[in-house]
């Protein structure tokens, strides 16, 4: 039977307290008598010092908290380990000053461990058992407080059980969410995915949380505050080797950062692009649709519009415009808009056009259930962008040959359809103007009576238009650039 004084003899659970002290002081004793590699056994020896601080700091009641419990048995048994090798050193220098090298290192996670407990409050708040007596959000909040804490400190396995218990926290509803956020958890989370020690799916599931965040509105400034660290972690998660669902999960979070301007360079500036396309080119349906949505992002941003044709981003988009889902379809034509806003960039537009994106456009606009479907907008608004360039504007006017096309224009003019900003219609009405043939179809489809409507509104260019088509003006109808 061992002596009770014996520092690694068996005591009860309630014990670690006491154990980690009388191995703190037996460990400290034996130090000094230790001949060699007297360097790092000083630099262990200061390291028990400042743990022999933190276990006064543990004192008392919390001592017995879930967490205080475990970190005391995980420091039970590195002291003992310590001991052992003080009293018996390892046969070899190398493997002696690896084992050194080692305890060093657990000695300091322990610390660490011990001051980010004692200092994240979570030891104050009352034991699991205890949160249904007290209010809804406060034991949310509590149970949050625990599990970004319990992110933080322990084995690596202990931290990915955490990392499935905040997944399940945020999964109930959106002000779960907004308490984890509120706890910090995005930069825990950050951390979590850059530390090399995690594994693939735990950086998977990190990323997975990091998405829930960001889909709730009022937690989306603690990811931007994260910065470039984030972004480029999720732009690493694009790459073809992820699971479709942590891309998928990486494309959610980007799509809400990457309105940011600063973001969205950051984004299309570290290799981003060429991962959202291959997602947008051979991705799951789902992700296909945030990924354009993305791109779209970016593409408002003039100085990433280059590296997205670089890229070859139009062939791509057109592609998607013709056989991806509703979703993908909008935000791809949405992306194109953007791509073709700058008045000046004649070459972007022209590209568009060979790509086959009159052609996509027109099977789209025929395609939807109304002419009030608000779908529509961005397709007028490609429609405008393209026609500022006078070559494209006279294919349009080719195109306009299609009675179904301008009739379906016209009926955009409706002031009882609130869904399509006028401004659209009436730029793509008054780029195909010069067409005789699609001024009489306009007229025929009841375009003037729209247009007096609007002008009576003072809609912008609606009053011109009208005069043309009621007095057969071919020019003048909007100013040139």
């Amino acid at each position: 039977m061992k002596s009770p004084e014996d520092p690694t003899s068996d005591v009860t659970e309630e014990d670690d307290l006491l154990r980690c002290r009388r191995l703190l002081s037996s460990l400290s004793a034996s130090v000094p008598s230790v001949q060699s590699f007297k360097g790092k056994w000083s630099l262990i020896h200061s390291k028990l010092d400042i743990l022999t601080v933190h276990l006064s700091d543990l004192d008392g009641p919390d001592s017995s908290h879930p967490l205080s419990s475990d970190l005391l048995r995980r420091l039970s048994q590195t002291l003992s380990d310590a001991l052992s090798l003080s009293l018996s050193p390892a046969v070899g220098r190398l493997r002696t000053r690896s084992d050194l090298d080692s305890l060093s290192a657990a000695l300091d996670r322990l610390a660490s461990d011990a001051d980010l407990l004692l200092k994240s409050g979570v030891l104050r708040d009352p034991p699991p058992s205890d949160h249904r007596r007290s209010d809804g959000r406060e034991a949310v909040r509590s149970e949050a407080r625990t599990i970004v804490t319990r992110l933080q400190i322990g084995t690596t396995e202990s931290r990915a059980l955490a990392l499935d218990s905040l997944l399940g926290l945020m999964s109930a509803d959106d002000k779960n969410v907004m308490i984890v956020a509120a706890q910090g958890a995005a930069s825990v989370l950050v951390r979590l995915i850059d530390s090399s020690s995690a594994s693939p799916e735990t950086r998977e599931k990190a990323v997975s949380a990091i998405t829930k965040i960001s889909t709730v509105d009022s937690c989306k400034h603690v990811l931007i505050a994260e910065g470039v660290i984030l972004l480029n972690h999720l732009v690493r998660a694009l790459d073809p080797g992820g699971s479709s669902a942590a891309r998928r999960d990486a494309c959610v979070a980007l799509r809400s950062l990457s309105l940011s301007r600063d973001n969205a360079r950051a984004i299309g500036g570290r290799g981003g692009v060429s991962g959202l396309l291959d997602i947008a080119r051979s991705g799951t349906p789902s992700s296909q649709a945030v990924a354009a949505a993305v791109l779209k992002n970016l593409a408002a941003v003039p100085e990433v519009r280059q590296n997205l044709v670089d890229e070859d981003c139009v062939p791509v988009l057109v592609g998607l415009v013709n056989s991806g889902t509703a979703e993908a379809r909008e935000n791809s034509i949405g992306c194109l808009c953007n791509l073709a806003s700058d008045e000046g960039d004649q070459e972007i537009k022209l590209l568009i056009v060979r790509s086959g994106g009159i052609d996509c456009v027109r099977d789209y606009w025929d395609a939807a259930p109304s002419p009030s479907d608000r779908c529509l907008e961005p397709a007028a608004a490609l429609v405008r962008n393209l026609s500022m360039y006078k070559y494209v504007a006279e294919i349009v006017v080719s195109a306009g040959k299609d009675e179904a096309g301008v009739y379906g224009a016209v009926q955009l003019l409706d002031a009882s359809i609130v869904a399509v900003d006028k401004r659209y219609p009436i730029a793509i009405l008054g780029a195909v103007s010069e067409s005789r043939r699609c001024r009489k179809q306009m007229v025929a489809a009841g375009g003037c009576g729209y247009l007096r409507r609007l002008a009576e509104m003072e809609v912008d260019s609606a009053k011109r238009l009208l005069e043309a088509l009621e007095k057969g003006k071919l020019w003048g109808v909007f100013p040139r650039a």
